[in-house]
């Protein structure tokens, strides 16, 4: 308890780090994710090919990578923000792919014929998807969005390493202390594993209210 009690400032001030990371990168995701998949089923076929290879490219990226094109690249066409800014666009557009594919994934689950009621009414495309498809598509894509934004949280302990302040990243300053390394980590997991659980109650909640029963 010694490494928690007497350090408990610097813990504090990278779990609420790591927490804010995880809401900015979440919301951002969310965002993208919903945009990218209405791009992939949308009667524009440039809109589907722009859609499938955002979602093709960013999956099949290695994060570290990806925060290096970031960190490092956008500086170069003039854009410079702080790390912690960096650091949310390259998870929120990473994590934006895999919700796109379960968004999309719980757009075909909707009957056709909900779609072709909709268009028989004189509803436009976006109309039909954000008034009648989502909505109902939503209470399927509940698990799988709750599972990848908890896999959003854990991937956030990449920013330590380019100077944002993160949970993880206090294993640093403790070790230099002299703190003993294996209960530095023992207290950083328990952090995420807080994170990871207040995550997983939120959307056991969501499921239980609008959730699919099986």
């Amino acid at each position: 308890m010694d490494v928690l009690t007497q350090n408990f400032a610097l813990y504090g001030k990278g779990f609420l780090g790591t927490v804010q990371l995880t809401v900015y990168a979440s919301l951002l995701a969310l965002a993208l994710g919903i945009l990218m998949a209405a791009f992939r089923v949308a009667p524009v076929a440039s809109l589907r090919a722009f859609g499938t290879v955002w979602v093709t490219v960013l999956r099949n990226t290695p994060l570290t990578l990806l925060f290096f094109a970031v960190m490092l690249g956008l500086p170069r066409f003039g854009l410079v923000l702080p790390f912690t800014v960096f650091a949310v666009i390259a998870l929120g557009c990473y994590t934006s792919a895999f919700i796109c594919e379960a968004v999309r994934a719980g757009i075909n689950t909707v009957p056709v014929g909900q779609g072709e009621a909709a268009r028989s009414l004189g509803m436009t495309f976006d109309q039909t998807l954000s008034a009648v498809v989502l909505p109902q598509a939503f209470r399927t894509v509940i698990p799988p969005i709750g599972s990848t934004l908890i896999a959003l949280a854990k991937n956030s302990a990449i920013a330590g390493s380019f100077s944002v302040t993160e949970l993880l990243g206090t294993y640093k300053p403790l070790n230099e202390r002299g703190y003993s390394i294996v209960w530095s980590f023992v207290w950083i997991a328990v952090g995420y594993l807080i994170i990871t659980l207040a995550i997983s109650a939120i959307f056991a909640v969501l499921e239980r209210r609008w959730g699919v029963p099986r």
